[in-house]
């Protein structure tokens, strides 16, 4: 909600109107104000300037926060962001194309606006960081022309995919991020820098038809995008090797109107930082000459990406007529060099209530009493209610405002703004929730991000030389997709290798049908499988053998599982009030994912049978508040809570998480671990004891015989995958009657396993949280001049480094060398064997950011959460195994800046095979929520022989992990008495041009995961929601896909009546197996004369329908299929009522 009427109020006033007479001036002002009101100050100058504002702050985040608080304070302001590069000018790195198309963007609309698109028009307010002022730009950027199309416009699509691509729009498949574009037939998909969704624009010949948001996640389109497309350039000639003479630089500034107003937010921090980022490049320069001297690259040149001082930067701006004006909480300053006018607004800082709402009740009591105007803005209507109803309940006046202040009330606002302030000469003041409860709320305006449809990886991405088993016929080689045509019918196969029938013959070929995709897996299982033979009985015999071992497990297991059901757990009562002002409270917009795995995890908890749930999400995405709220549900029934972690740190940070989330509520969080002092183990065993302790988060500490409760309800794992098999014991006793939730980000296949086949539900996280990027993951030989520029490129946003050396004879040497190659850096070090009170004082410094570089052991690797820390260097990482490397590398990237990860191995020394697979493992999956593929990946590499013991590993090695998994859960369903589940082999042979046309869809990739999915649909609503999704991503289908949608129906119809073979023998069509009563024989022999029924082998064979009773031909394609259809229905007319 915006908070245009409280602006309103503030700035009617002196000394708000001398500042709007002072823009007109040409004297340069101080506005001496506390940095909570800057918003408010950018706002009011703003809307009494002539030109356009440029607000400058210290750092990248600062001004993504700005930007969206000036939105708070007034909804119609025009703002854009002109963020720096994330990269140094010299580096090879280039920024990311969301980063240039946001730069250029914002300089295209500030020399040539277009008030035709919303994303094109007159700018109010450019925020920027110092930075992006200091580098110098090539003068033609503003000339680069975005493509601007609306309904309507006419433009040959090939010439529009030329522009963009000339533009620097990368074509791809399928469009994944910012600056990509794919093309399929009259459909262009672009995803826009800076926007939240692609694109997609639908062409009728040289007509833009329609234009609508998608969604990444499934690719469906959205909604109508009303405002067009307007897509700026993505890349930036300096990038390039040919740019133009250096002759033709400019400043930011030189782009901007005459009487602008740049206004620096804090002047004292905006100085410091300006001199940094020129010390860093200076640096980093000099470094690169002085590599280029031993034989590196020469860097480009100095003068082109050279930094200005910001005193440079100034006396230009001023040159140019603009207006440089400063904010600072100081009114005067030594440093001064030129008289400023000062403007005292003389505005306060709150003190923090820091949860004391009693302290908060006096002090709007005694501000009421002196008629002061008194604004509450609170993140969520949640907690504005709860405001409301606490006032209420203290006889103060209040209500939930959307537009005038009232006087003698409290007003209370929902509106996210970070920190309130006072103003005693205007009697006013403003609260934020941060000012009461102590919590920061996102300054973020995030929408959310849409769900993945199908929570699974698609582990059928087949490359030619993949192992693959095919459930009839075994382990097979996969060669390549091929199209065959008989007669007029084309379809598609996968060709796969089997061993060959006889020594010194050719390999045996399996055609595979690609509507028969669903019986074929990726092989997972670790050593390289020996191929079957076609035909051969060894296949089945593996298969027996498998089943027979798997019985052995599924007997564990349901004993387990029959105890947990007959046990009678305790059914948690529904959400309280309270729960909800607690899940309003939260300081993120929460993912669909987070939203479905919580609410999973609350029916678990409201059900008599002990919950037993493993929530597997990447690194990052939230799994810490579905503990916090399940925590939360389990107090208000009075139970009590253990959350269990792997290490001492871990329980520090979480004590901090949930402390602060539950302050406003009478709940007591304590924790334990090796860092509390005798005295506080003692008090804190004895309030478990006594049930005073609500909510328990400890080390392994807590499975100590004296940990004594007095009703536990809840017991929460985190990075299960971090605890040995003795802790799982001692947790396997608690288990039958206690709810279980478990947290990991890479599932140990063990666990993996278990969900897949029912035992222990699972819910998976795959939407990332915001804006998070994909970690740039870089793996290669070490070289100290890397690591140098590593560390140097993330000082220069601020940002903190983890060195991640796993031996701690060596950690301080290794750290002195760090520190001659980066001085201006501070270091701390950080290894197991440190004192426990000064390990964890070095993490919380870190934390505090009184470090630039940790280096440390694998003590990264558990939950380390510092959203500060992006940019991870891993020395030696071939010795680390591969789910270790996904987590440690899961400790950068959790902010909204790039992260970046260096995976370092000795020049010297060789890779082993192993190291060779884990480290090109963790280079290719660095796609957000990969921690599900890694999981599989590492059981391919590991085997699963100390998982499962031995025996079976030989059986997964025979099988294939996922025919395994199968196979267990078969053995489970007979175990539990229930008919088990088996999709058998439905085989259509028809005269059907059946097919995906290469040029309907072009890529393997894609057709193979249409066929794919046409192959497992269950029901008619899934097959039209991918009939749906054929039209939306690649447009209108011809007859070829009407009929492989059609197929895929009749496929549903065989599965619901049990036939699994419809073959065309010549004339005649063969429907197996088959036992029908006489009547429906009597009914089919008079409805299709000449109709066979073969009872000993189960099959019934129809005469084909022909185009004509004399010299007729057999019908095809759709004629044949509706044939078939007809004759279902007919024979069986009972079982498939109500199908459409």
């Amino acid at each position: 909600m915006s908070l245009n009427s409280v602006f309103e109020e503030i700035t009617r006033v002196e000394p708000w109107l001398k500042i709007a007479q002072a823009i007109k001036s040409e004297s340069t002002y101080r506005i001496a104000s506390p940095n909570s009101l800057f918003p408010i100050i950018a706002n009011h100058i703003s809307k009494n300037s002539d030109g356009v504002l440029l607000a400058v702050t210290s750092n990248a985040r600062e001004a993504e926060d700005l930007e969206h608080a000036l939105k708070l304070w007034n909804k119609d302001l025009s703002v854009a962001q002109f963020p720096a590069w994330e990269t140094l000018p010299h580096e090879k790195i280039a920024p990311t194309s969301d980063i240039i198309g946001r730069r250029l963007s914002v300089i295209r609309r500030l020399v040539h606006p277009d008030n035709k698109f919303k994303d094109a028009q007159q700018i109010d307010v450019v925020v920027a960081p110092v930075r992006s002022l200091m580098q110098p730009l090539l003068t033609s950027l503003a000339d680069l022309e975005p493509l601007a199309l609306k309904v309507g416009d006419s433009i040959d699509l090939t010439q529009a995919v030329t522009k963009l691509v000339e533009i620097g729009y990368e074509r791809v498949e399928m469009v994944e991020r910012r600056g990509h574009i794919a093309v399929r037939g009259g459909i262009l998909d672009i995803f826009v820098p800076g926007h939240e969704h692609p694109l997609r624009v639908e062409f009728f010949g040289d007509d833009v038809e329609e234009i609508r948001n998608f969604s990444v996640a499934d690719q469906r389109s959205l909604e109508i995008a009303p405002n067009g497309l307007w897509a700026p350039a993505c890349y930036e000639p300096f990038l390039n090797e040919e740019f133009e003479p250096l002759g033709q630089l400019q400043l930011f500034t030189d782009l901007f109107p005459k009487n602008s107003v740049v206004l620096l937010s804090d002047a004292e921090k905006i100085r410091t930082r300006a001199a940094e980022v020129l010390k860093t490049s200076e640096e980093f320069l000099n470094a690169a000459w002085m590599s280029a001297s031993l034989g590196g690259n020469i860097p480009q040149e100095v003068s082109l990406g050279g930094f200005k001082d910001l005193e440079t930067v100034e006396k230009n701006a001023l040159k140019k007529d603009l207006k440089w004006w400063q904010v600072s909480p100081f009114i005067g300053h030594v440093d001064d060099e030129q008289n400023f006018d000062v403007i005292d607004l003389k505005a306060r800082v709150l003190d923090g209530f820091r949860g004391d709402f009693t302290a908060v009740i006096t002090e709007l009591r005694n501000k009421l009493s002196l008629k002061w105007k008194i604004v509450i803005a609170s993140a969520g209507a949640g907690s504005a209610q709860r405001y409301l109803e606490q006032l209420s309940g203290a006889d103060l006046a209040a209500k939930i405002s959307e537009k005038e202040i009232e006087n003698n009330l409290v007003n209370i606002f929902v509106s996210d703004i970070s920190h309130g302030f006072s103003l005693p000469e205007q009697q006013i003041l403003v609260i934020s929730d941060t000012d009461i409860v102590g919590m920061r709320s996102s300054m973020k305006d995030v929408t959310k991000l849409p769900t993945k449809r199908k929570n699974s990886i698609d582990v059928l991405t087949l490359s030619p030389g993949d192992y693959i088993v095919h459930e009839q016929h075994g382990v097979g080689k996969y060669v390549e997709m091929t199209s065959r045509t008989v007669g007029n019918a084309t379809r598609e196969y996968l060709v796969i290798e089997y061993a060959a029938s006889k020594r010194g013959q050719l390999a045996d070929r399996l055609f595979v049908p690609t509507d028969q995709l669903d019986q074929i897996t990726k092989f997972i299982g670790g050593e390289i499988p020996s191929l079957n033979r076609l035909g051969g009985i060894d296949w089945e015999k593996t298969k027996g053998r498998a089943r027979k071992a798997v019985k052995q497990i599924a007997a564990e297991l349901i004993r387990l599982y029959a105890a947990r059901q007959a046990s009678q757990g305790f059914a948690f009562s529904p959400d309280t009030p309270w729960q909800r002002e607690l899940e309003d409270a939260f300081a993120y917009v929460e993912t669909p994912d987070q939203l479905a795995c919580i609410n999973d995890v609350k029916k678990d908890m409201e059900k008599s049978v002990p919950m037993d749930r493993v929530i597997a999400g990447d690194v990052g995405y939230g799994k810490t508040e579905i503990a916090v709220r399940a925590a939360f549900k389990a107090t208000q029934d009075g139970k009590q809570v253990a959350i269990l972690v792997p290490t001492t740190l871990l329980v520090q940070q979480h004590f901090n998480t949930f402390s602060e989330r539950y302050s406003p509520f009478p709940i007591n969080v304590k924790p334990l671990s090796r860092f509390q002092s005798t005295k506080e183990i003692n008090e804190t065993l004895a309030g478990i004891a006594d049930g005073t302790v609500d909510v328990i988060i400890g080390t392994h500490r807590l499975l100590t015989s004296d940990v004594r409760f007095k009703d536990l309800g809840l017991v929460v794992i985190d990075e299960e995958q971090r605890f040995g098999v003795e802790h799982k014991e001692h947790l396997k006793a608690l288990r039958t009657n206690v709810d279980f939730l478990t947290m990991s980000a890479t599932p140990i296949p063990r666990t993996l396993e278990m969900s897949l086949t029912g035992i222990r539900e699972m819910s998976v996280i795959q939407t990332p949280p915001e804006d998070r990027l994909p970690v740039l993951t870089f793996v290669g030989a070490y070289d100290q001049r890397q690591v140098a520029a590593a560390i140097r490129r993330e000082l220069l946003r601020d940002g903190q480094v983890f060195f991640v050396h796993n031996r701690v004879a060596s950690i301080n040497r290794v750290t002195a060398q760090l520190q001659e190659l980066v001085p201006e850096a501070k270091f701390a070090i950080a290894h197991g064997q440190m004192n426990e009170h000064e390990l964890e004082q070095v993490i919380l410094d870190f934390w505090a950011q009184k470090y630039d570089v940790l280096v440390s052991t694998t003590i990264v690797e558990s939950g380390l959460d510092i959203p500060n820390a992006n940019t991870l260097i891993v020395d030696r990482a071939d010795s680390f195994g591969l789910s270790q490397l996904h987590q440690i590398r899961g400790r950068v990237g959790r902010a909204r800046e790039r992260a970046y990860a260096y995976f370092f191995y000795p020049q010297e020394k060789p890779l082993t095979e192993n190291a060779y697979d884990r480290l090109a493992t963790i280079a290719q999956h660095t796609d957000l929520g990969s921690g599900m593929a890694v999981a599989l990946k590492d059981l391919e590499i590991r085997g699963a022989g100390n998982i499962l013991g031995g025996e079976q590993s030989g059986h997964i090695a025979e099988v294939g992990f996922d025919l395994y998994v199968r196979l267990v859960g078969e053995a489970l369903a007979v175990a539990k008495g229930e008919a088990p589940k088996i999709d058998s082999e439905i085989k259509i042979e028809l005269a059907l041009d059946a097919h995906i046309p290469h040029d309907y869809i072009k890529e393997e990739r894609l057709r193979m995961q249409i066929y794919r999915r046409l192959a497992e649909v269950k029901d008619e609503t899934e097959l039209a929601s991918i009939g749906e999704e054929l039209l939306d991503r690649f447009g209108k289908y011809g007859p070829p896909v009407e009929i492989l949608l059609a197929i895929a129906k009749l496929r549903v119809l065989a599965r619901k009546v049990g036939v699994s073979e419809i073959v065309q023998q010549g004339r005649v069509i063969k429907f197996a197996p088959l036992e029908l009563p006489d009547s429906r024989i009597l009914r089919l022999n008079r409805l299709y004369p000449g109709t066979q029924v073969r009872a000993t082998i189960r099959s019934i064979q129809v005469p084909a329908p022909l185009t004509s009773l004399v010299n007729g031909q057999v019908l095809k394609n759709q004629e044949l299929l509706n044939w078939i259809n007809e004759l279902f229905n007919q024979v069986f007319e009972d079982e498939l009522k109500g199908t459409p």
